[in-house]
Parts: C-alpha cells; sequence; structure tokens
C-alpha cells in the first residue's frame, strides 16, 4: 500500500514515518526544505520536495504516482507570520488528492479545533485560537471533499516514548496529552481500518487524561 505523507521531516509527521516502513508501506514524503531528505530516504522513502502552499504543484506530485491513502501532518505555530499551512495547505493537499481519486485522506489535526473547542481551558484557547480556526476550515473541507477521510485530534505533544495507551474517541469533550510516537501509531491503525472512515477522533494518552471524564474508546 502506498502513503503520501505530508510533513515527514519533524514531530508528528517523522514519527508517523517511522511507523510507515516498519509497517512495510510504500512511502513517498512531501518535505518543504531538502534539509531531512538523506535521512528519510535512507529509511527507504521516496522524497519529493515541493510547499503544500503550490497547489499546482501539489495536483502534479500527488497525481504522477497517485497513492492509495495520503496523511497530513502539516500545521502552523501561533507565531508565524504569512499564509498559515493549517487550511490553505491542506485544502490543496486534499483537493489534489481528490482530483488524484485517492482513496482516503487521514489528517492530524488538534484537540480545540472545530466541535472540540471547549475541551480547551480559555487560555490556552486564546493562545491557540487562530491556528484552530484554520485546522478546523481544513477539517470542514476534507469532510466535503468525496473521499474516505479520517481526522485525529491529538491532545498537547510530548516528546516521549509510546506508552501503549494512546487511544482515539468520538467524544469531543476529552483532554489529555498524548507522545508523538502515539500519535503515529494511532494514524497508521487509521489507514486502513473501515472502522476509521468518515470518522473524526480525539486522541489522548489514558495515562495523560487531564480529567477524570469516562468516555468510548474506538478500537480499530
Amino acid at each position: 500500500m502506498h502513503v503520501f505523507l505530508a510533513g515527514a521531516s519533524r514531530g508528528v509527521g517523522r514519527e508517523i514515518a517511522k511507523q510507515l516502513v516498519i509497517a512495510k508501506y510504500q512511502v513517498t514524503a512531501l518535505l518543504r526544505s531538502p534539509k531531512c531528505a538523506d535521512d528519510l530516504a535512507a529509511m527507504g522513502i521516496t522524497v519529493v520536495q515541493g510547499d503544500a502552499l503550490e497547489a499546482e504543484l501539489m495536483v502534479q506530485l500527488i497525481g504522477q504516482n497517485p497513492p492509495d491513502a495520503v496523511v497530513s501532518t502539516i500545521g502552523s505555530l501561533p507565531s508565524d507570520s504569512g499564509t498559515r499551512v493549517d487550511f490553505f495547505g491542506n485544502k490543496n493537499l486534499i483537493d489534489a488528492a481528490a482530483k488524484a481519486k485517492v482513496n482516503s485522506f487521514i489528517l492530524i489535526s488538534s484537540i480545540g479545533s472545530g466541535s472540540s473547542a471547549p475541551a480547551l481551558p480559555p487560555n490556552v484557547m486564546e493562545t491557540l485560537g487562530p491556528v484552530l480556526i484554520e485546522k478546523a476550515k481544513a477539517e470542514d473541507h476534507l469532510a466535503a471533499s468525496g473521499m474516505n477521510y479520517t481526522v485525529i485530534r491529538p491532545g498537547g505533544l510530548v516528546s516521549e516514548p509510546a506508552t501503549g495507551q494512546a487511544v482515539l474517541t468520538e467524544d469531543p469533550m476529552i483532554a489529555g496529552s498524548i507522545p508523538r510516537a502515539g500519535v503515529a501509531q494511532l494514524a497508521v491503525r487509521c489507514v486502513e481500518s473501515d472502522r476509521a472512515k468518515n470518522k473524526i477522533f480525539s486522541a489522548i494518552d489514558l495515562s495523560m487524561q487531564r480529567s477524570a471524564k469516562e468516555f468510548e474508546v474506538v478500537e480499530l
């Protein structure tokens, strides 16, 4: 199975790249900068270079060898200036994937986006609000694309090893933290899972849940 991965240079995207290789997927990684290209190529990943804000280039890169699935982890920091990729970059990837008749698209978003906004404290929403608004627009665009889709909204990301307790839920009021490696494991499970199709999930680690609220875990 061929997966096109956007955002593989660092963070959750790099962890997803590792998990896809372990699972024996054919991976094409989109990089805006060539800085990490050699590291990814050494993992057996095909690297293509381009900026997701370039719509026509995304159509070309995805359409020339259409994958079975696209996974996007691209996003901005609140301090970033200029056009945010959270909506416009993801929109270009979604449109290109739909044009290439890609079967499914997995979007890594964030708790606090869309219906999960009440799950975050007001002070956090004040800081992250502009980015989360853009992420919510990308989620809506994906849901309307006609492709099978999965939106994963992780909680606070931490740079720790996966604990084996990363879970998905459709309850938008759940909040907590989760290792980036845990998000990656969940994302790779979603690539082929029928139970993940056309769903929006929050993702936390059970050992890092912020409240004692009970919720239903989705088993893939």
